[in-house]
């Protein structure tokens, strides 16, 4: 099943990089992380998803109980992740929100219209939507203009609309082409710079598109998040591997090795992930009966 491919392996990666967020990339080359680990930064046991999973997790229920996409009801979603802990796995809740959604979602709550309340400007460009867009590229033929407003419920700017849409592009290649992770890196990327072409915003995606990615960090900034991600992919050639060297650029630890861990799941499937990584990890038996009804819905389209 395609949707728990990608889905387990974004929360899986989500959790191995909980422990050690906003940890230095000189941090982790002398203490990597090899395996879960529990408490460190957000003292969480072992196993505990953060916004990436729980926002990934909302948006999927909202398409599920609505029978499609619904704007307003996947904000409604994200207003009870994060007032009422819905969608979490820790006991203490909700431990972390970024700047940019928790503004949005406050937009929204006095009365802003859902696809009003994102952030436009240059410094809204974190990794806010990009981390939550996955389920969007289960969905047969999604065109790109939904992507792109998924993506402004919380991150409006052309910035991060068109890495949300570049990375379903690359997942979507995953799940539809037998080719190399460079082919389906490629391949999306031309799309992307025929689609964008007019778009001044494009070229801050050129190192990606000349695979110039030797140089990259695990920031938070959308742009970069992608680029190491992609570095990840194409210098690894398993899903172990691939989401533990995401993790060990330090930074934005979770988020980095959640977006890595997606597409490494599907492109290397459910059974390539660690079995006692997936066990570690509360209520995951609740995350997989979510991925059958969202791939039923799928399938029903």
């Amino acid at each position: 099943m395609k949707v728990k491919d990608g889905i387990i392996g974004l929360v899986v990666g989500d959790a191995l990089g909980v422990p050690v967020e906003f940890s230095g990339r000189y941090d982790r080359k002398i203490d990597p992380v090899t395996d879960m680990r529990e408490y460190g930064t957000h003292k969480q046991p072992k196993g505990t998803w953060s916004d990436d999973s729980s926002m990934t997790i909302a948006t999927m229920a909202s398409i599920v109980n609505k029978n499609g996409i619904n704007y307003e009801d996947i904000m409604n979603e994200f207003i009870n992740w994060a007032y009422d802990n819905k969608y979490t796995n820790s006991d203490d809740g909700r431990f972390d929100i970024g700047t940019t959604t928790g503004r949005s979602l406050r937009r929204y709550e006095r009365g802003t219209p859902a696809l009003e309340s994102g952030g436009t400007g240059e410094r809204d460009n974190g990794n806010g939507s990009l981390m939550r867009i996955l389920p969007l590229a289960f969905i047969p033929d999604i065109d790109y203009d939904t992507i792109e407003k998924v993506s402004s419920l919380t991150h409006a700017h052309e910035i991060s609309r068109i890495a949300c849409v570049l990375y379903v592009e690359i997942a979507r290649s995953m799940l539809e082409k037998d080719l190399e992770i460079a082919e389906h890196v490629k391949s999306s990327c031309d799309k992307i710079k025929d689609y964008y072409k007019d778009c001044p915003s494009l070229k801050k995606f050129n190192k990606i598109f000349n695979n110039d990615l030797d140089d990259v960090r695990g920031r938070t900034f959308v742009v970069g998040s992608l680029e190491c991600v992609i570095h990840c992919l194409l210098n690894t050639d398993n899903y172990e591997d691939a989401v533990l060297k995401a993790v060990n650029f330090g930074e934005d630890t979770d988020t980095t090795a959640a977006i890595c861990g997606g597409l490494a799941g599907i492109y290397y499937g459910y059974d390539s992930i660690p079995k006692d990584w997936i066990d570690e990890i509360n209520k995951i038996d609740e995350v997989e009966s979510l991925c059958e009804d969202y791939e039923t819905f799928c399938n029903g389209i």
